[in-house]
Protein backbone atom coordinates (compact mmCIF):
# COMPACT_ATOMS: atom_id res chain seq x y z
CA UNK A 1 0.00 0.00 0.00
CA UNK A 2 1.50 3.21 -0.81
CA UNK A 3 1.99 6.23 1.80
CA UNK A 4 -0.57 8.86 2.07
CA UNK A 5 0.46 12.50 2.49
CA UNK A 6 -1.14 15.68 2.34
CA UNK A 7 0.65 19.04 0.78
CA UNK A 8 -1.79 22.12 2.46
CA UNK A 9 -2.76 24.82 0.05
CA UNK A 10 -3.68 27.93 1.99
CA UNK A 11 -4.22 31.55 0.19
CA UNK A 12 -0.92 33.34 -0.47
CA UNK A 13 1.40 29.88 0.07
CA UNK A 14 5.22 29.99 -1.85
CA UNK A 15 4.03 27.72 -5.16
CA UNK A 16 7.57 26.15 -5.10
CA UNK A 17 7.32 24.53 -1.59
CA UNK A 18 4.01 23.13 -2.76
CA UNK A 19 4.36 22.20 -6.55
CA UNK A 20 7.91 20.36 -6.18
CA UNK A 21 7.08 18.04 -3.42
CA UNK A 22 3.64 16.83 -4.80
CA UNK A 23 5.54 16.36 -8.07
CA UNK A 24 8.80 14.91 -6.14
CA UNK A 25 6.80 12.65 -3.77
CA UNK A 26 4.18 11.57 -6.85
CA UNK A 27 7.36 10.25 -8.96
CA UNK A 28 8.59 8.06 -5.74
CA UNK A 29 5.26 6.56 -5.90
CA UNK A 30 3.61 8.00 -2.76
CA UNK A 31 -0.16 9.54 -2.58
CA UNK A 32 -0.37 13.06 -2.57
CA UNK A 33 -3.15 14.89 -2.13
CA UNK A 34 -3.21 18.61 -2.18
CA UNK A 35 -6.00 20.16 0.26
CA UNK A 36 -7.35 24.09 0.27
CA UNK A 37 -7.99 25.53 3.11
CA UNK A 38 -11.47 27.50 2.03
CA UNK A 39 -14.05 26.25 0.26
CA UNK A 40 -13.02 26.45 -2.83
CA UNK A 41 -10.11 24.62 -4.74
CA UNK A 42 -8.79 27.45 -6.69
CA UNK A 43 -6.20 28.61 -4.17
CA UNK A 44 -3.83 31.87 -5.39
CA UNK A 45 -0.23 31.57 -4.28
CA UNK A 46 2.11 34.15 -2.81
CA UNK A 47 3.29 35.04 -6.59
CA UNK A 48 -0.56 34.93 -8.00
CA UNK A 49 -0.11 31.57 -9.50
CA UNK A 50 -3.53 29.59 -9.13
CA UNK A 51 -3.26 25.74 -8.27
CA UNK A 52 -6.38 23.51 -8.02
CA UNK A 53 -6.28 21.76 -4.51
CA UNK A 54 -7.64 17.71 -5.28
CA UNK A 55 -10.17 18.47 -2.36
CA UNK A 56 -10.74 20.45 1.11
CA UNK A 57 -10.41 19.99 4.64
CA UNK A 58 -14.68 20.60 4.69
CA UNK A 59 -14.90 17.39 2.62
CA UNK A 60 -12.01 15.39 4.26
CA UNK A 61 -13.86 16.10 7.48
CA UNK A 62 -17.25 15.51 6.51
CA UNK A 63 -15.90 12.14 4.49
CA UNK A 64 -13.78 11.00 7.84
CA UNK A 65 -10.62 11.21 6.57
CA UNK A 66 -9.36 14.09 8.70
CA UNK A 67 -7.28 12.07 10.85
CA UNK A 68 -4.02 10.58 11.46
CA UNK A 69 -4.94 6.95 10.77
CA UNK A 70 -5.82 7.99 6.83
CA UNK A 71 -2.42 9.59 6.74
CA UNK A 72 1.29 8.97 6.74
CA UNK A 73 2.45 12.58 6.74
CA UNK A 74 2.41 16.15 5.79
CA UNK A 75 4.05 19.29 4.40
CA UNK A 76 3.55 22.73 4.94
CA UNK A 77 4.53 24.84 2.00
CA UNK A 78 5.45 28.66 3.60
CA UNK A 79 5.09 32.23 1.80
CA UNK A 80 3.15 34.74 2.70
CA UNK A 81 0.78 35.38 3.64
CA UNK A 82 -0.12 31.51 3.35
CA UNK A 83 2.00 30.28 6.06
CA UNK A 84 0.19 32.79 8.35
CA UNK A 85 -2.81 31.76 6.70
CA UNK A 86 -2.07 27.99 7.75
CA UNK A 87 -1.10 29.21 11.43
CA UNK A 88 -4.58 30.73 11.64
CA UNK A 89 -6.48 27.30 10.88
CA UNK A 90 -7.48 25.53 14.11
CA UNK A 91 -8.32 22.74 11.80
CA UNK A 92 -4.89 23.24 10.09
CA UNK A 93 -3.45 23.27 13.85
CA UNK A 94 -5.29 20.45 14.97
CA UNK A 95 -4.51 17.98 12.43
CA UNK A 96 -0.54 18.90 12.66
CA UNK A 97 -0.50 17.88 16.60
CA UNK A 98 -2.51 14.94 15.96
CA UNK A 99 0.26 13.69 13.45
CA UNK A 100 3.06 14.81 15.08
CA UNK A 101 1.51 13.03 18.57
CA UNK A 102 0.74 9.96 16.25
CA UNK A 103 4.51 10.10 15.08
CA UNK A 104 3.53 10.58 11.10
CA UNK A 105 5.63 13.09 9.20
CA UNK A 106 5.21 16.29 9.89
CA UNK A 107 7.03 18.43 7.33
CA UNK A 108 7.38 22.60 7.20
CA UNK A 109 9.50 24.76 4.51
CA UNK A 110 10.70 28.29 4.83
CA UNK A 111 8.49 30.41 6.99
CA UNK A 112 6.35 27.63 8.07
CA UNK A 113 8.28 26.02 10.92
CA UNK A 114 8.64 29.40 12.48
CA UNK A 115 4.91 30.28 12.48
CA UNK A 116 3.05 27.27 12.01
CA UNK A 117 5.23 24.75 14.22
CA UNK A 118 6.37 26.98 16.78
CA UNK A 119 3.20 28.19 18.11
CA UNK A 120 1.90 24.74 18.53
CA UNK A 121 4.79 23.86 20.64
CA UNK A 122 6.12 21.16 18.22
CA UNK A 123 9.63 22.93 18.36
CA UNK A 124 10.58 22.75 21.78
CA UNK A 125 13.58 20.68 22.21
CA UNK A 126 13.88 20.04 18.44
CA UNK A 127 16.57 20.91 15.93
CA UNK A 128 14.97 22.92 12.92
CA UNK A 129 15.15 25.41 10.04
CA UNK A 130 13.45 27.81 8.39
CA UNK A 131 13.40 30.68 6.25
CA UNK A 132 16.79 33.00 7.55
CA UNK A 133 15.64 35.64 9.77
CA UNK A 134 12.49 33.71 11.02
CA UNK A 135 14.69 32.13 13.85
CA UNK A 136 15.14 35.07 15.26
CA UNK A 137 12.02 36.32 15.73
CA UNK A 138 10.76 33.07 17.31
CA UNK A 139 13.91 32.08 19.50
CA UNK A 140 13.60 36.04 21.08
CA UNK A 141 9.90 35.43 21.92
CA UNK A 142 10.97 31.32 23.72
CA UNK A 143 13.51 32.99 25.56
CA UNK A 144 11.82 36.13 26.50
CA UNK A 145 8.65 33.48 28.10
CA UNK A 146 11.80 30.50 29.62
CA UNK A 147 11.74 28.44 26.57
CA UNK A 148 15.27 27.65 25.81
CA UNK A 149 15.57 24.51 24.26
CA UNK A 150 14.71 25.17 20.20
CA UNK A 151 18.02 24.14 18.43
CA UNK A 152 17.73 26.16 15.42
CA UNK A 153 20.45 24.63 12.22
CA UNK A 154 21.59 26.41 9.57
CA UNK A 155 21.40 23.43 7.40
CA UNK A 156 19.17 23.18 4.15
CA UNK A 157 16.78 20.43 5.55
CA UNK A 158 16.88 19.23 9.11
CA UNK A 159 15.25 16.23 10.32
CA UNK A 160 14.45 15.79 14.10
CA UNK A 161 12.12 12.73 14.85
CA UNK A 162 9.30 12.78 12.72
CA UNK A 163 9.89 16.37 11.87
CA UNK A 164 11.35 17.78 8.53
CA UNK A 165 12.19 21.56 8.40
CA UNK A 166 13.42 23.28 5.56
CA UNK A 167 14.85 27.21 4.57
CA UNK A 168 13.18 28.33 1.60
CA UNK A 169 11.76 27.84 -1.99
CA UNK A 170 15.39 26.79 -3.32
CA UNK A 171 15.79 23.81 -0.94
CA UNK A 172 12.71 22.51 -2.20
CA UNK A 173 14.11 20.20 -3.95
CA UNK A 174 16.22 18.61 -1.38
CA UNK A 175 13.49 18.77 1.29
CA UNK A 176 11.55 16.60 -1.07
CA UNK A 177 14.05 13.85 -1.28
CA UNK A 178 14.47 14.00 2.36
CA UNK A 179 10.71 13.55 3.08
CA UNK A 180 10.44 10.37 0.28
CA UNK A 181 13.74 9.07 2.47
CA UNK A 182 11.71 9.45 5.64
CA UNK A 183 8.96 7.78 4.04
CA UNK A 184 10.53 5.21 2.17
CA UNK A 185 13.89 5.02 3.06
CA UNK A 186 17.18 6.48 1.91
CA UNK A 187 17.47 4.22 -0.78
CA UNK A 188 14.30 5.82 -2.42
CA UNK A 189 15.21 9.24 -1.57
CA UNK A 190 18.62 8.57 -3.34
CA UNK A 191 16.95 7.52 -6.59
CA UNK A 192 14.80 10.11 -6.85
CA UNK A 193 17.51 12.91 -6.06
CA UNK A 194 19.48 10.67 -9.16
CA UNK A 195 16.16 10.67 -11.16
CA UNK A 196 15.67 14.85 -11.28
CA UNK A 197 19.39 15.81 -11.16
CA UNK A 198 19.64 16.91 -7.70
CA UNK A 199 23.33 15.92 -7.56
CA UNK A 200 22.99 15.45 -3.41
Amino acid sequence: MSKKLIVFLAEGFEEVEAVTPTNYLRRAGIEVHAVALGKTLNVKGSRNIQITADTSIESLIAAGKFNPECWDGLVLPGGLPGADNLAASKEVGDFVMAMYKAGKLVSAICAAPARVLYPLGILEGKEFTCFPGEEAKILAEASASGINTLIWKEDRVVVDGNIISSRSAGTAGEFSCVIVSWLLGEEEGKKLAERVLLGL
